[in-house]
This record gives C-alpha cells, sequence and structure tokens, in this order.
C-alpha cells in the first residue's frame, strides 16, 4: 500500500518510454484529502536538478495536492530547456487534476546532463493520471527505481491515523539525505508547521546518517504530504516519533539495497563528548575506502578504523581508544585487545564500536563495504 495506506491518497506507475529498459518510469502521488499541508527538505548539494529548483519554490507556501516522479533522466545541467520541462510537467499534472501548478511537486532521478523526452513524459503524466488509484502504491514505488533492485516501501499506523511511504536510493548515500526520492503520506490533520519540523527531526537522524559511498546527489527529495483525511490531531512528539520510525525503516532499506554492497555496517560511536562528535568520527570512518574494503575482504582491521578516527574533530585522547568488531574488543585502550580471529565477518550485517571515553554522548552512522561490483555498477550506468 506504501503512500495510499494513508487515507485521501491515489497514486500510480506507468511506462512512458524514459528508460531504455522499458520498465515503469512515471510515478503520480495525489491528495484528495480536506488538507493540503505538507513540508519537504531537498539536497544541501549546491548543485542542485531543476526539479529540486523548481519545488524548493513551491512548497515555500506549506502546501501541495501532487508530486510528480520520473526515473530515466535527472534533468539536472540541462539548461533553460530542462526547466521549462519541469515547469510544463507541472502546468500538465495541475491542467489535469484541476488544481494549479504550484500545488505539484516534481522529482527526477537519473543520469545527469541528458535531455528527458519531453513529449513521452507528458503522455506518461496523462497516462499516470488515468491510472490513479488508492491501491496503486506500489506501481508508484516501482515507477521510482533506477538502480534499485527493489521498490522500497514502510506503512505505521499509530491510533486512527497511519503514514505511508516510498523511496528510491541505491547510491550517493551520503550525508545532507542522499540520491534519494522519498514521498511520505499522512491522513493526520496537522499544521504545515508542524510538518516541517517532525520532518527536519526525523531525517537528521535517519536518511541524514546514511552515507555509503560519500557522494551527495543533486536531486534529493523527501515530501511529506498530509490529507487530513483521518480527523485525528496526534501531538507534535507522537507525530514525529511515528514519522522517524517510518524515515528509520526507510533509510535501512535503502542501505540494504546499496550498489554492490557485501556488507552493511552499522558505526557506533560512544561515550562521545557530544553528538556532534561522535557523528564527526563515524562519517570519517564510514567514508575511509581501506576500512570498506577490508570489510568487504573479511578482514578485522582496527587499525584502518584508528586511522579514520584520528582524521576527526572529536574530542578524544589518541592514547586511550577501544574498537569492537561484532562484540569482539579487537582494540583496548588503543592497544592490541582480543584475537582478530574471534571476529566473524561472514554475516552481511557488521556493527562497529568506536568508544572515545570522553563524555556520555552517542551516535550511529550507516554505511556498506566497498566492492568490485559497486565499481561495475557505476562504470556502466543504465537505467
Amino acid at each position: 500500500m506504501s503512500v495510499t495506506a494513508a487515507q485521501g491518497f491515489r497514486a500510480a506507475g506507468v511506462t512512458a518510454g524514459l528508460k531504455d529498459s522499458g520498465r515503469p518510469d512515471v510515478a503520480l502521488v495525489v491528495n484528495d484529502g480536506p488538507s493540503d499541508a505538507a513540508a519537504a527538505v531537498f539536497t544541501s548539494n549546491r548543485c542542485q536538478a531543476n526539479p529540486v529548483i523548481w519545488s524548493r519554490e513551491a512548497i515555500k507556501g506549506g502546501t501541495a495536492r501532487a508530486v510528480v516522479l520520473n526515473s530515466g533522466g535527472a534533468n539536472c545541467y540541462t539548461g533553460a530547456e530542462g526547466f521549462a520541462t519541469t515547469h510544463r510537467t507541472a502546468e500538465r499534472v495541475a491542467e489535469l487534476l484541476g488544481i494549479g501548478a504550484v500545488d505539484v511537486q516534481v522529482c527526477s532521478t537519473g543520469l545527469i546532463g541528458r535531455l528527458l523526452d519531453e513529449g513521452r513524459l507528458l503522455l506518461g503524466v496523462e497516462a499516470a493520471v488515468s491510472a490513479l488509484s488508492d491501491e496503486g502504491g506500489a506501481d508508484a514505488a516501482t515507477a521510482i527505481m533506477t538502480t534499485d533492485t527493489v521498490n522500497k516501501q514502510a506503512v505505521r499506523s499509530v491510533g486512527g491515523w497511519t503514514i505511508g511511504a516510498m523511496a528510491k536510493g541505491a547510491g550517493m548515500l551520503a550525508p545532507a539525505l542522499a540520491t534519494m526520492l522519498v514521498v511520505i503520506t499522512t491522513d493526520a490533520d496537522l499544521p504545515p508547521a508542524v510538518l516541517d519540523a517532525a520532518l527536519r527531526r526525523a531525517t537528521a537522524r535517519t536518511f541524514d546518517r546514511l552515507d555509503s559511498d560519500g557522494c551527495q546527489s543533486t536531486n534529493d527529495t523527501v515530501l511529506l504530504m498530509a490529507s487530513g483525511a483521518s480527523g485525528a490531531t496526534p501531538g507534535a512528539e507522537e507525530f514525529t516519533a511515528a514519522l522517524t520510525e517510518v524515515c528509520h525503516d526507510l533509510a535501512l532499506q535503502l542501505l540494504a539495497d546499496a550498489e554492490g554492497a557485501d556488507h552493511e555496517i552499522a558505526i557506533e560511536t560512544i561515550n562521545a563528548a557530544s553528538e556532534a562528535d561522535a557523528l564527526s568520527v563515524g562519517r570519517e570512518v564510514a567514508r575511509s575506502n581501506l576500512f570498506k574494503t577490508a570489510i568487504f575482504g573479511k578482514d578485522p582491521n582496527w587499525g584502518r578504523i584508528l586511522a579514520s578516527v584520528g582524521t576527526s574533530n572529536a574530542v578524544f585522547d589518541p592514547a586511550d581508544l577501544d574498537v569492537a568488531i561484532n562484540g569482539v574488543w579487537v582494540c583496548r585502550d588503543s592497544g592490541v585487545g582480543e584475537s582478530i580471529d574471534l571476529v566473524d565477518l561472514t554475516p552481511r550485517h557488521v556493527t562497529v564500536t568506536i568508544d572515545l571515553k570522553s563524555g556520555d554522548a552517542a551516535a550511529t552512522i550507516w554505511t556498506n563495504d566497498l566492492t568490485h561490483a559497486y565499481v561495475h555498477e557505476n562504470s556502466a550506468y543504465s537505467t
């Protein structure tokens, strides 16, 4: 059900011919509820795609009635013609739904620098409007896939209200979102300010803590739309908690589908002087290709972890650090700990724990190993 699990939403996913593969490539999610409250967060990359430029302005009023998404092309660095395509796409959706163009969010994903076939895209929009259904969530989730191997959906129901969501993303998963498009729907009745605050808190602790390959996309968008169709008005904290659960669920699905990955790695930094310090350490380790290739090779090389910790700006004593890999404390007091022969890196899930012994703050960054398959995937990208 995903985005159509919440009352008041319809969705569709269709094939417009934008992808060379012939797979579905246009998705549409429409809010039919009594409320049109919405919020969104976008990539912090200064190089932004045309749909991000459009949507960032359109959402400023805190409302949205629909979002149209295409795979098969990022519509980034495609000049004035590319922006005109984004604008005309929003206008066509608006015309067919009887709403204003400013009520339409637009998202694109795929290769940068390739003009979309506007004629095919607009025909795809028309087909998507015709196919709208309250059971169309799975089709929409499939249509936004690029190098994803599975679609990604999540649902949470709390009392009398529901949150549904879909996401795409399998590479360029780095802080400040990831190469992701995420659409989240809820039938709770909440104002834009509450939605915006909840979304920013949720993404900060979930999507922003993914760091797959240190590469940040130009198209990242996480959109939250509220229909108010349930009539329920949850408290801000209750809603934020449920929203964070949904985002966490999707974030781990993105990580599990990371391009070419053999291992999913949780880097837990504990006893830090601050949460910022814990995040800094986790990010440095997650971005070490030496560490990531060691995990791929099933080599518990803790020296590479300490070397990365030392490049962070965190507070710690370099002579007093502990490191565990899958529960085995291979480094104690910055020296040799338990035998590395005790570490089993056969399972897909790996946990690295770094004890800074500098405070009581903690944070986790999620990453994956660096494999031959990742190199192959990104040297011959196709949709």
